[in-house]
């Protein structure tokens, strides 16, 4: 068995207030849950309004296809949203 964890770190550069990032940041964690059947939050720069780090762990039979299964969110993310610019983001195997 083997756990994965994608974290993602996203600009917002049209956020004027938490309220806007709220409308940015809690569809994105729910189309992550339903569609990757994934656990996922947001982690850090919760009060910062141009940015939000996202992390997403995710469970598999082998290292290499939670990998990929991570990879493949990432890859969604960038192309989803057009008011939040995934900045950089990394994998890390837990286990």
């Amino acid at each position: 068995m083997a756990i994965g964890m994608l974290t993602l770190e996203l600009y917002l550069p049209l956020v004027e207030s938490l309220k806007d990032k709220r409308r940015i940041v809690r569809p994105l964690l729910h189309r992550l849950r339903r569609e990757y059947n994934v656990s996922v939050c947001e982690a850090e720069a919760q009060d910062d309004l141009t940015r939000a780090v996202i992390q997403v762990v995710c469970v598999s039979h082998n290292g290499t296809s939670a990998h990929r299964h991570l990879q493949n969110v990432a890859n969604h993310v960038e192309r989803w949203r057009l008011d939040a610019e995934l900045v950089d983001y990394w994998i890390e195997m837990l286990g």
